[in-house]
């Protein structure tokens, strides 16, 4: 067993072998992380994961093309080919339903799934989520253009948390190591190409199949997000008739760390209203 925590459980989804958090019982949660470079389902929902687990069936996959799971190099990267490998995944862990919470780009996907396999999805939660269209932020544009090195990734992270103190050099560091694995980069690169508002676009599902989304839906954004835009949120507020949002001040794209046990709290009593 390795003693990285990033490297869980090892499961073929949709013909791509898929490594995975997969954490306490009950009825199931999905995590979906966003897009930073050297994510994993592990760095990305760390402080949610054991929070989450004492009530909840926790699932974490590292989706295609990031941290350990593979990265087929004719894979198109594309909400299709994320869609079916989230779908996959539940089937390959027999879930047939589950509360889902996405982050960022996660946060498209979630949609993207709640959109195309609504009774898949029990309550969802939006985190700084991507899904609708929005003129490109500096934030996100730095973020997708990333090229290696610790100082890039360090000036990242800074723009990630808006409490600079959780930003040190060993963070950055490890970070960087993540994103220098062998094809890391090819396929990061491959992702999301200049210009990158196409990436935007993409990852936006339309605004009428929004709208009709069946779900309780909890939005969650803090206010100071330079990465995802505080109104991207409000436009999915307007468009799904059963949600709530809560924004968090002094916060900026890292609810889930930066605001932790709040966030933990509140989407572990989001899910609690639903009877087991």
């Amino acid at each position: 067993m390795s003693n990285n925590p990033e490297i869980g459980k090892n499961i073929v989804a949709n013909g791509i072998k898929t490594n995975y958090q997969d954490h306490g019982e009950g009825p199931p949660v999905l995590l979906i992380h966003g897009s930073g470079p050297g994510v994993t389902g592990w760095a990305n929902w760390r402080l949610t994961i054991p929070a989450l687990s004492a009530r909840f069936r926790t699932v974490a996959p590292d989706m295609i093309g990031f941290g350990y799971t593979d990265r087929p190099t004719d894979v198109r990267y594309d909400m299709d080919t994320w869609t079916d490998h989230l779908l996959g995944f539940m089937d390959a862990l027999d879930i047939g339903k589950a509360h889902v919470v996405g982050n960022s780009f996660g946060g498209g996907l979630a949609l993207a799934l709640s959109i195309r396999a609504p009774q898949r999805v029990g309550r969802l939660v939006l985190m700084g989520s991507a899904g609708v269209s929005f003129p490109i932020t500096d934030g996100l544009d730095r973020v997708w253009g990333y090229t290696p090195s610790v100082e890039s990734m360090r000036s990242m992270l800074d723009i990630f948390a808006y409490d600079r103190s959780l930003v040190n050099d060993d963070l950055a560091r490890m970070r960087y190591e993540a994103s220098i694995r062998p094809g890391y980069q090819e396929s990061f690169s491959a992702m999301f190409p200049a210009p990158r508002q196409r990436s935007v676009d993409r990852l936006a599902s339309p605004e009428e199949k929004i709208r009709a989304l069946p779900h309780e839906t909890l939005i969650v954004h803090g206010r100071e997000d330079k990465v995802i835009p505080l109104s991207s949120s409000y436009r999915l507020f307007d468009l799904i008739p059963r949600s709530q949002l809560h924004v968090f001040g002094q916060c900026g794209h890292w609810t889930q760390i930066e605001h932790a046990a709040r966030f933990n709290r509140l989407v572990g009593e989001f899910f609690a209203e639903v009877p087991a």
